[in-house]
């Protein structure tokens, strides 16, 4: 009788080459792989937790609680807020910390900088000024104005500060969007380095969502709601509860976990991004001098068809063989950006390649200042200094509680038949008498007041308040504080140039951080933006836009009063030079003229009323010219006037 052949999988009798490939390897243990890759998200989660507490301690100074900080008491931990009202004293404070993060504020806004994109090739210089156009549309679609002042606040407090990059529905629009980051919910690769973040191989975000929200992002069809129903059942049987585990706006960092939620009418979704590794080419096509990866199973219609096309061209053509310019391949292991949506059960809701043409993950951030690995924000630098500023105001309303204030010492031989009620009343009392016999050897009524003022603490107080601008750098003019008696213009505008030097390392590098986030908007805005978009907001759509390569600057915004006042000036007198070449009506197009609009409407209504034989009214709207004389000065409104009788 024949033996029964077994069959076996390949996979146990060949050797096993597909960990080139990280992730196929690790779907061959589809049971754990969405836990390996949870543990060692959660191993960065925690070792950014000292991070994240210094950063909740930073905001606590920042807004108001500063005594907050624990200690130990004869064996009792207490807040030190706890430890004074135990005392039977008030716990006192100035928040210096909150007014020094005001005034960098107010020299960021006063910064009025935007980005601006600059092609490489000077010959595509309107792809530049499209682009510009487009960015800033962006940017007010998604009130970055606001959202970076506020971030500006956050890189004060923690020193780190996130964004989210992403294309996709919001509030009924399909459009390119910029979301902020709370740090607490974000993590990085513990290993990273680079003060720009380019090591980074491993980050994500803790999400909180509703069932609603879960289900309208992972739910294609009736089975996937079923399933998610499944997974998340607490939070969905909880969906229409609306009592929530925190108050509003404030939560309890000794109850943030990585897995789970405080709150548990939300569903946690765990975000992923990964470096992942996989074989592929890289080639080098010498005809168009373009150089692309493919995969390892497109080489053969790639490369090989093409090369085998290119030489049949060549023997045909009569060109040597040894002289066809071939497409070059190089095998080689590459690195790329995988995402994973992770459930804390091990569940995997989504996952897939990066599917942006920049070829990364969604989020841009910036720590500082980095230093091995390291995050020390600027409101932390200070916080010793507030703390002693406290400690000194509170231990002077102590001294002046404890001091003699007006207090009258009687012997009580001297009350005679007053009670001691009725003398003190006849004391305090405005043109009060007091009659009593005096005693030899008996004091008379001594009233005592302490000096508990002059006892050093104003000098200390002034010296900790010298220390708190001297070490923040913020002091003097860049406060708005009165210049003194006798100072010009010049030199105080000089005084706040020179105090906002101390802060220039921290605003540059905020300006790096706009200046990332712009260009992986332009990324986004070259991938997903079709030619009617660009006509929409640009008017104009240039050839070869979604494949040019830019250059991002930060510069003086031009939505500002001093910057359309110089551009108008300029347009004004290349108008003159050219002497009457450029066209009027070019000019009130190209500039910024507040009346331009109007002026034009009326102009093109003279027009049509000539064409239809209609005899137009003389001059311009009365109404309409007191506006122009309103807005702009004499000159101005002179040179409009000559521009318009030229054109009539």
């Amino acid at each position: 009788m024949a033996k029964e052949e077994r069959l076996r999988r390949l996979s146990q009798v060949r050797p096993e080459d597909n960990d080139m490939d990280s992730v196929k390897h690790a779907k061959r243990f589809e049971n754990r792989r969405a836990f390996d890759v949870l543990m060692e998200a959660q191993r960065y989660w925690d070792r950014m937790d000292r991070f994240r507490r210094d950063r909740e301690r930073n905001k606590r100074y920042c807004y108001g609680d500063q005594w907050g900080d624990i200690i130990e008491y004869k064996g009792r931990r207490m807040t030190e807020e706890e430890y004074i009202k135990s005392r039977g004293q008030v716990p006192l404070k100035n928040n210096l910390i909150r007014r020094l993060v005001r005034n960098v504020l107010g020299v960021y806004r006063g910064q009025s900088k935007e980005p601006t994109c600059h092609a490489r090739d000077r010959n595509e210089q309107q792809l530049g000024e499209v682009m510009s156009t487009t960015l800033q549309y962006n940017m007010q679609l998604n009130r970055l104005g606001e959202l970076y002042a506020r971030t500006m606040e956050e890189y004060l407090v923690s020193g780190f500060v996130v964004h989210r990059k992403w294309y996709g529905w919001r509030n009924n629009k399909l459009d390119c969007w910029t979301d902020y980051v709370q740090p607490n919910n974000f993590f990085i690769d513990s290993n990273m380095r680079d003060f720009r973040s380019w090591d980074v191989t491993c980050l994500g975000e803790v999400h909180d969502v509703e069932f609603g929200q879960l289900v309208n992002a992972f739910a294609k069809s009736p089975e996937d709601y079923r399933r998610l129903r499944d997974i998340y059942r607490s939070a969905h049987r909880l969906y229409n509860i609306t009592e929530t585990c925190n108050q509003f706006g404030y939560s309890r960092l000794e109850n943030y976990d990585f897995l789970f939620t405080s709150d548990n009418t939300r569903c946690r979704v765990i975000e992923v991004w990964r470096k992942e590794q996989k074989p592929r080419y890289r080639c080098h096509d010498y005809n168009t001098g373009e150089m692309f990866k493919i995969e390892i199973e497109d080489h053969r219609e790639m490369v090989e068809a093409v090369n085998q096309r290119r030489l049949q061209m060549a023997a045909s053509s009569g060109i040597p063989a040894d002289d066809v310019p071939l497409v070059e391949a190089e095998w080689f292991i590459d690195d790329y950006w995988y995402y994973y949506y992770l459930t804390p059960f091990g569940d995997i809701l989504d996952e897939g390649e990066t599917p942006y043409d920049h070829g990364e993950h969604p989020y841009v951030f910036r720590a500082f200042p980095f230093i091995d690995g390291e995050v020390h924000s600027f409101v932390s630098d200070v916080i010793d200094q507030q703390r002693y500023v406290n400690r000194l105001v509170t231990m002077q309303d102590w001294v002046m509680r404890a001091s003699a204030k007006g207090v009258l010492m009687v012997p009580n031989q001297a009350l005679g038949d007053l009670s001691p009620e009725d003398f003190a009343e006849s004391w305090s009392s405005v043109d009060g008498i007091i009659f009593y016999e005096a005693k030899p050897g008996v004091p008379m009524p001594t009233q005592i007041a302490a000096n508990s003022t002059n006892i050093g603490i104003n000098e200390l107080l002034n010296i900790q308040l010298k220390f708190f601008e001297d070490i923040s750098g913020v002091h003097g003019a860049l406060q708005g504080r009165q210049g003194t008696s006798g100072t010009s213009g010049t030199l105080y505008a000089q005084q706040a140039q020179n105090a906002a030097t101390s802060l220039l390392d921290l605003l540059d590098s905020f300006s790096n951080f706009e200046r990332d986030a712009a260009y992986k908007d332009v990324k986004l805005i070259q991938q997903f933006y079709d030619d009617r978009r660009y006509r929409e907001i640009a008017g104009s759509v240039p050839k070869n836009i979604g494949d040019a390569e830019w250059d991002i600057a930060i510069e003086q915004s031009t939505t500002t009063p001093a910057y359309r006042q110089w551009a108008n000036e300029v347009l004004m007198q290349l108008y003159q030079l050219s002497g009457g070449q450029i066209p009027w009506r070019t000019l009130l197009e190209v500039g910024d003229f507040p009346y331009a609009d109007k002026l034009l409407q009326s102009v093109d209504s003279m027009n049509e009323q000539l064409q239809q034989g209609q005899v137009p009214q003389q001059g311009i709207d009365p109404a309409l010219m007191q506006q122009v004389e309103q807005r702009a000065d004499a000159g101005a409104v002179q040179r409009a006037q000559e521009m318009l009788r030229g054109a009539e």
